[in-house]
């Protein structure tokens, strides 16, 4: 086995439903290598999270980071609890903390309607949604966090949108569209802001059109982040894929989560030049965690995207190819009926992975 064959995964289970979601995950990666030649996976667990704060006083350990920066990628459950904060009363978040570390300014949020899972969008069955959100992971309004100023009068957060992020990210994004093509997606690429009324989206629009110069052949629209959530909940099959600021980007990936059946279903990756965390949209899930009620869906697909990335940033067919296997999975073990207890069935976190493993 060559050596870019065998890839080392940092694995952060996390707190809440994070370990509950996280082991499935790890089963389903065990077996989909054991049936993929050429294909190696190396797990190493650390901690994060509001529970080893509690107990530490460290929500991001030193070694923990460490393990991060050497691995091939970072696999993360869920972090943060609600009555565990740190002293300024803000949630302990070690995700976020990770995109600022290694500089993650590309957060992908795949849409797409898995086969028998019921969607609020009339339509939507017939006409698939298949869509990607592109979240600039950085900057934007998040930029602020920990920096805000409040008075007894007043409270200022600051947005920040820079040229090199914004050349990176859009570059990524136009990369994405072209990879999207020529797999047969529609390859369209659309600029979301509020650029008619704000100097900062305006810039961010301008920097757009600057990268769309360079790249003829995807198609490009520009849409106002208002206007752009109104289609989004009448037609997302209209759809490819999205790209925007931080902000926009944190909400608008809630919404598109919701027409494919909740964040249950969503995974997530936030990318930089490096480095890659891959995790599924939704939190820690306080309220269900040790019922084994959590569904482990997003946390399986994020596990699937992570071996994507791993394919095509190490050009390995190996790892394309079982990514795909796992989606195909997803979609076999739903299109049969598989129900999870969010859309009211009687599927918990044991059944889903059975049905997941016995699908691959």
């Amino acid at each position: 086995m060559l050596a870019n064959d065998s890839f080392h995964i940092a694995v952060i289970a996390g707190d809440g439903i994070g370990p509950e979601v996280m082991a499935p995950a790890l089963e389903v990666l065990r077996k989909v290598v054991a049936t993929t030649p050429g294909l190696g996976l190396r797990f190493t667990e650390a901690p994060a999270g509001a529970g080893h704060y509690r107990d530490t006083g460290a929500s991001l350990p030193e070694t923990t980071i460490k393990l991060c920066e050497q691995a091939d990628a970072i696999l993360l459950g869920a972090c943060g609890l609600p009555h565990i904060r740190y002293p300024d009363n803000t949630e302990i978040m070690p995700q976020v903390e990770l995109r600022f570390i290694f500089d993650l300014y590309a957060g992908v949020r795949p849409c797409r309607l898995v086969p028998g899972v019921p969607s609020p969008i009339v339509g939507a069955a017939e006409r698939g949604i298949d869509l990607v959100v592109i979240r600039e992971s950085t900057e934007g309004l998040f930029a602020s966090m920990g920096k805000g100023v409040v008075t007894d009068d007043e409270a200022r957060e600051t947005l920040l949108i820079t040229r090199k992020t914004c050349a990176r990210l859009f570059e990524f994004a136009f990369r994405l569209a072209e990879r999207r093509k020529a797999r047969g997606a529609g390859g369209k690429l659309a600029c979301v802001d509020k650029a008619n009324a704000f100097k900062a989206y305006a810039f961010f629009r301008k920097l757009f059109d600057e990268a769309a110069a360079r790249h003829a052949s995807v198609a490009t629209e520009r849409l106002y982040v208002d206007a752009c959530s109104a289609m989004l909940v009448r037609r997302p099959w209209d759809f490819d894929v999205l790209v925007m600021e931080n902000m926009f980007g944190d909400i608008l990936s809630d919404l598109t989560a919701g027409l494919i059946g909740g964040l249950g279903m969503a995974p997530s990756a936030d990318i930089g030049d490096t480095h890659a965390v891959f995790q599924p949209c939704h939190g820690t899930a306080p309220d269900i965690m040790g019922k084994g009620l959590a569904n482990p869906t997003a946390m399986i697909l994020s596990a699937a995207l992570m071996l994507d990335w791993l394919a095509e940033r190490h050009q390995h067919a190996g790892g394309a190819a079982a990514a795909q296997a796992i989606e195909r999975a997803v979609d076999r073990a739903f299109a049969g009926g598989l129900r999870p207890c969010e859309f009211g069935g009687p599927d918990g976190t044991a059944s889903v992975a059975r049905a997941v493993l016995a699908a691959m």
